[in-house]
């Protein structure tokens, strides 16, 4: 059995590597498979039975894009199973920009023909954490709950979805409570306060938006959902 992995070399797809132990692994990055590249993902897709498909990064619209490209490709070398990371918050409903991006690239995954798992994941806890010092804790999160889970769990998760058969369905894999702006030991400030500190500290503007609309999400209670017992 033949794993390839996209991202492989970024910080989740080593430990999905790493998590996959004796397993065929073929590594997916950017110097071989970039997401940007049709081609050169057709070509290192041949041969791979399963496929961990860890989602891109940057701004949403290339983001779709490159999903659509992996998706397209997957669907050429006839892989039998496709393990997606998605979003707890996967909704084109969302406020969020990316739980858009998990919506499209859901249905589109699952209107492909292909067998599929999709693990929709909390919050990365590094992610967060790090959000949460480059603001002295000083964010717009209102009485929303949140779900926190370290990179290392999801990458257990996606390895063990990879050995197993398709489920066909989608899983949450969320931290064990949910968690408050006091329990972070932060400070509720408005969505304006929060856009005015990243502008301050130099934030480029996409990610500002990207933060923003994750935060509007966040009071909604989207990213509040815990995994079944």
């Amino acid at each position: 059995m033949r794993i390839a992995v996209t991202g492989a070399t970024g910080r989740l797809g080593r430990q999905v590597v790493e998590r996959l132990g004796d397993a065929d692994v073929v590594r997916l990055s950017s110097a071989n498979a970039n997401y940007d590249d049709p081609q050169a993902l057709r070509r290192a897709m041949p041969g791979a039975d399963k496929l961990v498909f860890i989602s891109s990064d940057g701004e949403a619209v290339k983001v779709l894009l490159h999903h659509q490209n992996v998706i397209a490709a997957a669907i050429e070398a006839r892989v039998k199973h496709v393990i997606l990371l998605s979003g707890v918050d996967a909704d084109v409903g969302s406020p969020f920009c990316y739980a858009h991006t998990n919506g499209v690239t859901e249905a589109i995954l699952r209107e492909s023909g292909l067998d599929f798992s999709i693990c929709r994941a909390a919050l990365f806890t590094e992610f967060f954490m790090a959000l949460v010092q480059q603001t002295g804790a000083r964010l717009p999160m209102g009485e929303g709950r949140i779900t926190l889970i370290p990179r290392a769990e999801i990458a257990k998760s996606l390895a063990a979805l990879a050995l197993s058969e398709p489920t066909g369905t989608h899983q949450d894999t969320t931290g064990p409570r949910t968690v408050t702006i006091e329990d972070l030991g932060g400070t509720d400030v408005t969505p304006a306060e929060f856009i005015a500190e990243l502008a301050r500290h130099g934030e480029e503007p996409w990610w500002i938006y990207a933060y923003a609309s994750m935060f509007e999400s966040i009071r909604q209670q989207r990213w509040a959902t815990l995994s079944p017992a």
